[in-house]
């Protein structure tokens, strides 16, 4: 009998041409199509982006997923995680802005939805393996980046543990996106070349500041330049902004360039600074807890990313008790952010990850950040 395997189909092109793999590769393909945010309740007053046919990007999608499974001869499921994407990411999402911190949903939902609640869902459908669209690999249980270092997605998997990746399959992991592409072209899919999504894995594009706005009040503060600790303009929340920010402040008060190098939460303060003298944002070590190791031993040296599309950098690690790690990073870094993650590597190997909860400079944490 053939192997049953059951495919986590977007609407997007790279899960599309991850079926078509699976099917060429002899297994029996099940599409599940994953609905995990209410854009019906969201409606116009949270912002909730609409086509000119007044259809929610979601629901597009959902009937692009269709037209591929019904394309490649493949059945289509439709499962509902509304109230777990909820519980697991967006209340973690908005806790983590509370704090003044900088969250990374997506790295949650792989967690918590696409690696936890979909894999529970395929069971139930008999798979023996689950599929993604995802760029990157595994292989012997652990998990590698891709080859289209472009496009790779190991960073927004570091916190999927080695159980969870069991009984995976990432089919485009070996792929360029380009020939990707090219595949879904000759076979006249709907998703050949439909723009890759971005924004808030599974909320999509919106105006972020509106949005936010439903969940969250906003709460307008001063804005202290933090050379010369005078008033430059007022802040809208301080939610709405991350380290080493420059684009989209809207700070009145001032026209000098500038950009975000911390936040004081107790006073409800953003501090930026103006001109080009980054000295502010460049540290050199963090502690990060939250730690996924799936490696089979613990390593004191190797590289880590701590933003998605930053090279790789050299750090030093020091292993602390309660599953933290002292990332230390001599050579300076720069907008290491608390909430965002830090991912570790050896070569191609993604090591796993943890969340930045403390930036350190000479072994003391900034009192700005």
């Amino acid at each position: 009998m053939k192997k049953k395997v059951v495919v986590g189909i977007s609407g997007g092109v790279d899960s599309s041409v991850a079926a078509i793999i699976l099917q060429k590769q002899g297994y029996d393909v099940i599409g599940l199509f994953m609905r995990n945010w209410d854009s019906f309740a969201d409606g116009e007053v949270n912002g909730a982006p609409t086509t000119k046919e007044g259809i929610c990007p979601q629901e597009v999608d959902y009937n692009d997923a269709k037209k591929v499974c019904d394309k490649l001869g493949i059945p289509l499921y439709r499962k509902d995680f509304i109230k777990e994407y909820w519980d697991y990411v967006f209340t973690y999402f908005l806790d983590e802005l509370k704090k003044g911190r900088t969250p990374n949903p997506d790295i949650m939902c792989n967690k918590y939805i696409k690696f936890d609640q979909f894999i529970k869902e395929a069971k139930k459908l008999g798979a023996d393996f689950i599929a993604t669209g995802h760029y990157c690999k595994v292989k012997d249980g652990q998990l590698l980046r891709a080859k289209d270092d472009n496009k790779d997605q190991s960073y927004f998997l570091s916190q999927v543990s080695k159980k969870q990746l069991e009984n995976v399959l990432f089919p485009i992991g070996d792929m360029l996106k380009k020939d990707v592409r090219k595949i879904a072209q000759e076979y006249g899919l709907v998703t050949a070349n439909k723009k890759d999504s971005t924004g808030i894995c599974f909320i999509g594009e919106r105006n972020f500041s509106n949005f936010l706005k439903n969940y969250l009040p906003n709460m307008p503060g001063d804005v202290i330049d933090i050379k010369t600790n005078k008033k430059v303009g007022r802040h809208i929340g301080l939610m709405h902004y991350t380290i080493g920010q420059r684009r989209g402040l809207n700070i009145g008060g001032t026209k000098d360039r500038m950009f975000v190098v911390g936040k004081d939460l107790n006073k409800n303060v953003l501090y930026i600074a103006t001109g080009d003298d980054n000295k502010y944002l460049i540290t050199d070590s963090c502690l990060v807890d939250q730690v996924n190791w799936t490696y089979d031993k613990k390593l004191t040296k190797c590289t880590a990313k701590f933003r998605y599309r930053q090279k790789d950098v050299d750090v030093e690690l020091e292993w602390l008790e309660n599953n933290e790690i002292l990332v230390k990073f001599p050579q300076g870094v720069k907008s290491v952010t608390p909430g965002q993650a830090c991912v570790f590597y050896d070569g191609e190997i993604c090591l796993g990850g943890g969340i930045i909860k403390e930036v350190r400079k000479n072994g003391k944490k900034l009192w700005y950040l």
